[in-house]
């Protein structure tokens, strides 16, 4: 028997409870883990409110990166044994895998032996983070060194991850927050320039720093009327990643700028990397490679216990904290 964290209806954090079930015995191809700690993440946020792109079925489990150690390995399984240090992939339904509580079952597709130097509260913070930005920005945009690059949402653990990324390959990264109260921390986490969007103008703020050519790429998970602008911004021939839908209002198709400036626009989401076993080989090697040079390094915010868990998801929603959440357990 194990703590569960579940929901029994689509709400606010309120909704999640902690359940005590039996978690079975991994079938084939699965691996159950000790859980030691837990990243959260807003897709989770997303899921438990009925606002994600997978329907929850309740009760449903929900959560997508764990860290622990290997409790038991289903039939099938190679490279994997009970004992091991690892920590797990987004790459599974949070529904039916949900790795919220002290003991997860996920497929072994999902796990990974991180690098031996990680905390298990870093291990916990490390794969949606980079991979979703090493998927935008170098599997798909090819950022390259003479690249500007505009991150809007740059206190979260993806912007945070997509500015160390940026630095990495020797790209410019340009971040974008509402308000100047986070511009001494974003500096200090790498970013070249800081914009506060709700303070300065978005679009002569940025070409102040590019240039009137202005930055080849966007990564952006909020969309909403704020996405005319970054296409106002990029360059002739642009990209404009879109990985996220924060904000809950329409994002318009800034039609004329896209047009005259045969720019991009592409819809991402972490699965599309996760769901090819080449591009994720690749992904992988990247962040394990940033990991032990010391180039990349996950921020964490606050932790939190698990009987706390509802209190971490109201901390998570309240978008104040620069970095990833975590909860031990």
């Amino acid at each position: 028997m194990a703590r569960i964290v579940r929901f029994h209806r689509t709400g606010g954090p309120e909704a999640l409870q902690i359940d005590t079930l039996d978690v079975p015995a991994p079938a084939r191809g699965e691996v159950r883990i000790n859980v030691k700690a837990l990243g959260l993440n807003r897709a989770e946020s997303m899921f438990r409110s009925g606002q994600y792109i997978e329907n929850p079925v309740c009760p449903s489990k929900l959560g997508y990166e764990a860290a622990g150690t290997i409790d038991d390995v289903g039939p099938g399984v190679d490279g994997l044994a009970p004992g091991d240090a690892v920590s797990t992939i987004p790459s599974f339904s949070q529904g039916q895998y949900g790795v919220y509580g002290d003991l997860a079952l996920v497929p072994a597709s999902a796990v990974v032996k991180h690098p031996a130097s990680l905390s298990w509260v870093e291990a916990a913070a490390i794969w949606m983070q980079y991979l979703t930005a090493y998927g935008g920005l170098v599997d798909i945009a090819q950022l390259s060194t003479d690249d500007f690059v505009l991150i809007p949402a740059a206190s979260s653990s993806v912007g945070l991850a997509a500015i160390q990324i940026a630095n990495l390959v020797g790209a410019t990264p340009i971040a974008l927050t509402r308000n100047s109260d986070k511009r001494d921390a974003l500096l200090r986490f790498g970013a070249r320039h800081v914009v506060a969007t709700a303070e300065q103008d978005l679009v002569a703020s940025v070409q102040a720093i590019t240039g009137p050519r202005g930055p080849r790429v966007a990564f952006d998970p909020v969309g909403g009327p704020s996405f005319a602008k970054l296409a106002a911004v990029v360059s002739r021939e642009g990209i404009l990643i879109l990985y996220g839908a924060l904000s809950p209002e329409p994002t318009p198709l800034p039609l004329f700028d896209v047009l005259g400036k045969s720019q991009t626009v592409r819809g991402y989401i972490l699965f599309e990397l996760t769901s090819n076993p080449a591009r994720l080989e690749r992904a992988k090697q990247f962040v394990i490679d940033g990991l032990a040079a010391g180039k990349l390094k996950p921020v964490i915010a606050k932790t939190f216990a698990l009987d706390d868990i509802v209190a971490a998801h109201r901390y998570l929603e309240a978008n104040t904290q620069i970095g990833k959440i975590v909860v031990t357990v």
